[in-house]
């Protein structure tokens, strides 16, 4: 019997804080085309759909949908990327993430959202995956954030 190649495997990986928040970043290597995880949540009705507010709707058929905010859920770490090193494939209504090429460890994983998800929620506030944001222009946004932080703790103690 051979092995599936829709099974997670079994890779290390942590989230950490990333330019969009929380990522998933590889602890380890991880080779070309393996399946590293898998998308998962709670099916939502056709209601629950246009009513949720939770930004970990994936949209497996047009009759599914499924929400990944459950804790046990890594992948609703995967941030959105321009120039993605992952990439989704859906197999008997259930979503899987694979490696685009080799993820070296400590690199964030990344997979594109797709056109309708990137103009409603990413274009608008500025894409911050690596091919979007240099390193210079991110170091910026970090420091104006600090500020912003100490700012506001500072009108919390006054």
């Amino acid at each position: 019997m051979t092995k599936s190649r829709y099974k997670p495997g079994g890779f290390d990986l942590a989230v950490r804080k990333a330019r969009a928040g929380k990522g998933l970043f590889a602890k380890e290597d991880i080779p070309k085309g393996a399946c590293v995880t898998e998308y998962f949540g709670r099916t939502l009705t056709r209601k629950e759909e246009y009513t949720s507010r939770s930004r970990y709707l994936f949209e497996v058929t047009k009759k599914k949908t499924i929400d990944g905010w459950y804790k046990g859920n890594i992948a609703r770490y995967i941030n959105h990327s321009c120039k993605p090193n992952c990439e989704v494939e859906i197999y008997k209504k259930r979503v899987w993430v694979f490696a685009k090429r080799k993820i070296k460890a400590g690199e964030e994983l990344g997979y594109d959202y797709g056109k309708s998800y990137f103009n409603a929620f990413l274009k608008p506030f500025g894409c911050r995956c690596t091919k979007c944001m240099s390193e210079k222009k991110w170091a910026k946004v970090q420091a104006k954030e600090q500020k912003q932080k100490k700012l506001n703790k500072e009108k919390k103690k006054a």
